[in-house]
């Protein structure tokens, strides 16, 4: 298996440090819902999960919940996205993060995201951070101001490594606000001292007060998955600021790195552009379904693009996936029960090496569709199909029986299709599309009632 490293800029052999693949996931913020670009993200991450199961390791998958110490700005400016939204909304902070938290969950059993093995809330490891800002400031890396306390990045040469990011070209300010007490515009906030009238606080060293961002993620990671482990992850925006700053404060304490390989996985664009609330195109899975499209067929829409390159959202390429979704349900089911004989090594050679080639899901995708293409029944074709399915995810065996169960042979191949079509739609929760191929098999004299064995689909004397 190959893994495109962000660090070293090249694909490289994966060798798991021990038994269980370690694999640390940044997981949601936990202040709004996700939206449908956070979600390809962890699309991404469900794909590298199911890749390493599937080409024989056992991953051990960390996912952390940030519900404090996310600020407004990446500078250490502004407030905690937290404590902003309940005051927005006059909710409380805690409530608000349980029910964020639930409906990211939900959102992810809808796109067949597995679970990892480990979820774990900031608000449930502040003794660790704790520990490490005080780790840090013992070995020199860290010193206090007026409003926290601070990495300080001059002891630590390797900064920028990660984003290749050269200091001495930036601009002081350029990407933070200038904190006139920090030593250098690029220090980054370990810890940071509440004000009264903050509601998410805790005892620490240095006073009330709460964590900073990237420091959440490096304890939880030490806490799970130890001082070295196999697979960081998290979206592009994540490289340039909080991933650099984790490698940072991770090796200044550890005194080597403690993470072997970094994934990063593309922005998805809308129309082009970017999502933002002022141009009113930041959306939900549920905007999606919504609009008729299921979750199942927003999944298909992000296999179409490799994880490391840009994914446009149009509303367009929605209806497309949709309709290339509901087609690959039907050709893949057609072929169950199937008697032919026709090969599928090559094929399942070809999904094979594609997804253990740094996650070419494109690419399995398209030798799947050629597979099951094959004019000539063949069951081989539909088991080959579901085992490639255990890392597409896309739920190729929810398809229900074989359609025309009282005798499919005897339908014309048109009727058939459109009666795995609609079968489809009614497994992917596409009931107006159901409806609707109902309604055109009744116009063309074909009736379909389904019963406890199966759809039967007869012809209207």
């Amino acid at each position: 298996m190959t893994l495109y490293n962000t660090l070293t800029r090249r694909k490289e052999t994966f060798a798991p440090i021990a038994a269980a693949a370690g694999l640390y996931a940044c997981g949601p913020t936990v202040y709004s819902p996700a939206h449908i670009g956070n979600m390809r993200s962890y699309l991404f991450t469900d794909w590298l999960r199911r890749a390493l199961i599937f080409g024989g390791y056992t991953p051990k998958h960390v996912m952390n919940i940030t519900d404090v110490g996310h600020l407004t700005d990446d500078g250490d400016a502004g407030e905690d996205k937290l404590q902003k939204a309940a005051r927005e909304k006059k909710l409380d902070p805690w409530a608000i993060a349980a029910s964020v938290t639930a409906r990211f969950f939900a959102d992810a059993d809808a796109l067949n995201i597995q679970r990892p093995e480990v979820v774990c809330k900031a608000t449930d490891h502040i003794p660790q951070m704790i520990a490490f800002v005080e780790g840090l400031l013992e070995k020199g890396h860290g010193y206090e101001t007026s409003d926290g306390i601070y990495f300080d990045i001059a002891t630590f040469p390797g900064y920028g490594k990660l984003s290749r990011l050269d200091l001495d070209a930036q601009v002081a300010g350029a990407r933070v606000e200038v904190n006139p007490e920090k030593r250098n515009p690029f220090d980054f906030a370990l810890w940071k001292k509440a004000p009264r009238e903050h509601i998410m606080q805790w005892d620490s060293p240095w006073g009330k007060g709460y964590p900073g961002w990237h420091i959440e993620c490096s304890a939880m990671g030490l806490q799970y998955l130890g001082e070295r482990f196999d697979i960081h992850t998290g979206g592009i925006d994540h490289l340039p600021v909080h991933h650099e700053n984790e490698i940072a404060q991770d090796e200044a304490l550890l005194g080597h790195p403690m993470v072997n390989t970094w994934m990063h996985g593309e922005f998805l664009l809308i129309d082009g552009g970017k999502m933002s609330k002022s141009l009113g195109n930041l959306y939900t899975l549920g905007d999606l379904e919504e609009r008729g499209y299921p979750p199942m067929a927003y999944r298909y829409f992000c296999a179409g693009a490799h994880y490391r390159s840009k994914l446009n959202f149009t509303w367009d390429g929605m209806d497309a996936a949709k309709t290339a979704y509901n087609r690959l349900l039907a050709a893949v089911r057609a072929h169950r029960g199937g008697t032919g004989n026709a090969s599928v090594e090559p094929y399942a050679a070809q999904m094979r090496d594609a997804v253990l080639d740094d996650l070419n899901i494109p690419k399995a995708v398209g030798a799947l569709w050629t597979m099951a293409r094959q004019p000539e029944r063949t069951q081989a074709v539909y088991d080959a199909a579901l085992a490639i399915d255990r890392v597409l995810g896309l739920r190729l065996d929810d398809a229900g029986p074989a359609a025309g169960q009282s005798g499919p042979d005897t339908l014309p191949e048109g009727i058939r299709a459109l009666v795995d079509a609609r079968q489809a739609a009614k497994a992917n929760r596409d009931y107006p599309e159901a409806d609707r191929i109902r309604g055109e098999l009744k116009g063309l004299g074909y009736e379909l009632t389904d019963t406890k064995e199966g759809v039967v689909c007869k012809k209207i004397s």
